[in-house]
């Protein structure tokens, strides 16, 4: 959405709005349906492997129920790489708004630098290696919240949760 928001150039709020609520949409419907194909597939495997006309399509859907599993574990993993990476991104970018830009800035040259070594790909270089340290930085970050919420948030909760008894 925001980089929708970024692209619209209308100073309209009525355009703004609507172009925003069709980006939603779009996005609401993509996302659910892809969602939806993926639970279903092991079902469409399933449903193929059980009454396919011809021996391809008995193999096919063997084919799709076996691989659900692996293709899912793959998702997962790659969800976790971009969250690792956006949640990263987005306290980086805070910690500069902040005025605490050390860490982005750091990110920054070591990309740039490592981009200068290769010339001709180094676009992809810059962006490679920010990518990865911000999901290295979300990582750290989400290692360190873990005993936080641990050992300070939940005891907390529960003290107060035990105060409304």
């Amino acid at each position: 959405m925001t980089i929708a928001l970024a692209q619209i150039t209308s100073d309209s709020l009525w355009v703004t709005g609507s172009a925003l609520a069709v980006v939603a949409i779009g996005i609401t419907i993509l996302v659910y349906g892809s969602v939806a194909i993926l639970v279903k597939a092991d079902d469409f495997g399933l449903r193929l492997a059980q009454v396919g006309r011809w021996p391809v399509t008995r193999s096919l859907g063997v084919g799709i129920v076996k691989a659900m599993p692996s293709v899912l574990a793959v998702i997962s993993a790659i969800g976790t790489a971009a969250m690792l990476w956006v949640g990263g991104s987005i306290v980086i970018h805070g910690l500069d708004v902040l005025g605490w830009g050390m860490i982005g800035h750091q990110i920054h040259d070591l990309a740039a630098g490592a981009a200068r070594l290769v010339g001709i790909a180094g676009a992809v270089v810059q962006w490679t290696v920010t990518a990865g340290l911000d999901g290295l930085f979300g990582l750290a970050l989400g290692l360190t919240t873990i005993p936080l919420v641990k050992y300070l948030v939940a005891p907390a909760a529960r003290l107060v949760s035990s105060w409304r008894k």
